[in-house]
């Protein structure tokens, strides 16, 4: 009997990434995130796994943004308690990230108790901080490039994908099968980050594919900020950046310190409400070998907003009538401190919301791309009369031209390709794409769809 692979979340969407792997006796769980969109979406975060979580011999994580990481409290709360393998500075964010996560799943559930808006009477959180350290204890970082044996005998290495810190690719030998995971992969040009590395091994292979149907403008990320903050504070407004508090925050930082450094900007300060992103970019900084700036590069970058950690400082700059800018999480405005700063800042047009990057389908940061006139905040609608901006040349995802680049420059010529993690005009445009230029046979695989790997 071959491996199975079991598409339990990934499939037809950008969020939920979890691949279940198994042999005759042994189960591998490849990432465990959560589901982030629409209801439909985020009401199965609340299903049970579909298989015993108990029975789930260990999980390996490709990075620490909560669409891959997020569950693993629900996992470990429903029974799992296994090794989780990391790399290094993956596990370092997963130790803030997923703390937050439980910290906010509880002050959600209060909030919208408080406030009646929840279906639940009380509101209850997905899971809490305690869910959340019993997960951290599991946590086993290894390092990249070294073999690492897995239950039942199988063999893992981790290869460096760029997109955030820590963030990798996987390739794992079991019952004498192949199989690669791309992970999110990141781009070839990233200030930051270092460019994916290829694939070595892979008979089978499972590749993300959020822009699988575009490529990013070719734009400078840095001057296209330095208008928009500069139009905005100069009739009086202010700039609010929703922002994945790991990855574009940092990047963020550096673009602004950059801006600064040149004589832009000179007058306009900068705000970072968001703990988690404090905390991720002070762990930005202890990684040094895993990005390309150096120790004082990577200071000198975080030390150019103001840090805002308390509530009550996060209402103060919220009620503050001054020029600013302010980045604060979520970055798809799912959730966070950011809804409150839309709340006060979108309904007015002498300010702007800016986008840094990919909005999945059913997000806040979606609808106001493409035009809502409205969204609804904590049970109220919310009007949108602030300039909405994206800029796609800030995202930490390689674009199709580079995922095809990636694909090429591997050592690989998998039997089959499993093309998940992006919508599905997105992943039925890569498989085309790869189909015709490269002649892989490839799957879009349906969620909970199983595939035999022989």
């Amino acid at each position: 009997m071959g491996l199975k692979l079991s598409f339990l979340g990934g499939a037809g969407t950008v969020t939920g990434s979890k691949y279940l792997l198994e042999s005759i006796s042994h189960r591998l769980l490849i990432d465990c995130g959560l589901f982030q969109g629409g209801r439909t979406l985020r009401e199965m975060n609340w299903k049970r796994f579909a298989v015993e979580p108990a029975g789930i011999s260990a999980v390996v994580l490709t990075h620490a943004h909560l669409d891959h990481s997020g569950a693993l409290p629900l996992l470990v709360k429903q029974g799992f308690n296994g090794m989780i393998l990391c790399s290094e500075a993956t596990a370092a964010l997963c130790e803030v990230l997923l703390r937050d996560s439980g910290h906010l799943q509880e002050q959600d559930a209060k909030y919208a108790s408080k406030r009646g808006f929840s279906r639940q009477k009380p509101a209850l959180p997905l899971y809490t901080v305690k869910d959340a350290e019993a997960a951290l204890r599991l946590l086993r970082p290894i390092s990249f490039h070294a073999d690492c044996e897995l239950p039942g005998g199988g063999n893992l290495v981790l290869r460096r994908a760029g997109h955030i810190l820590g963030a990798a690719s996987v390739e794992l030998e079991w019952e004498r099968t192949s199989v690669a995971f791309s992970g999110d992969l990141g781009r070839h040009d990233d200030p930051i980050m270092f460019e994916p590395e290829p694939l070595v091994k892979g008979d089978y292979l499972i590749v993300e594919s959020t822009y699988g149907d575009r490529s990013h403008p070719k734009v400078d990320p840095q001057r296209a900020i330095e208008e928009v903050v500069g139009a905005t504070t100069k009739r009086g407004g202010t700039v609010v950046i929703p922002a994945f508090a790991v990855g574009r925050a940092q990047a963020l930082l550096y673009y602004f310190e950059r801006i600064k450094l040149a004589g832009g900007l000179s007058n306009v300060p900068i705000f970072l409400d968001s703990p988690m992103a404090v905390d991720a970019s002070e762990i930005f900084c202890k990684f040094k070998t895993d990005q390309k700036l150096s120790y004082d590069e990577c200071k000198r970058a975080c030390a150019v907003a103001t840090y805002i950690r308390s509530v009550e400082d996060s209402k103060r700059l919220s009620d503050s009538p001054v020029p600013k800018v302010i980045i604060s999480a979520s970055g798809m405005a799912t959730g966070g401190r950011v809804l409150h700063h839309l709340r006060r800042f979108a309904p007015d047009p002498k300010n702007t919301v800016l986008f840094a990057g990919y909005q999945a389908e059913g997000t806040r940061g979606a609808a106001m791309i493409s035009g809502a006139r409205t969204i609804r905040i904590h049970g109220q609608d919310v009007p949108i009369v602030a300039d909405v901006r994206n800029i796609d040349a800030l995202s930490a995802h390689a674009d199709a031209d580079e995922m095809l680049g990636w694909l090429k420059s591997g050592r690989i010529a998998p039997s089959r390709t499993f093309i998940t993690h992006g919508e599905l005009r997105a992943a039925h445009a890569l498989q085309s794409r790869i189909t015709k230029e490269l002649g892989w046979t490839c799957v879009v695989p349906e969620q909970c769809q199983e595939a035999t790997l022989n």
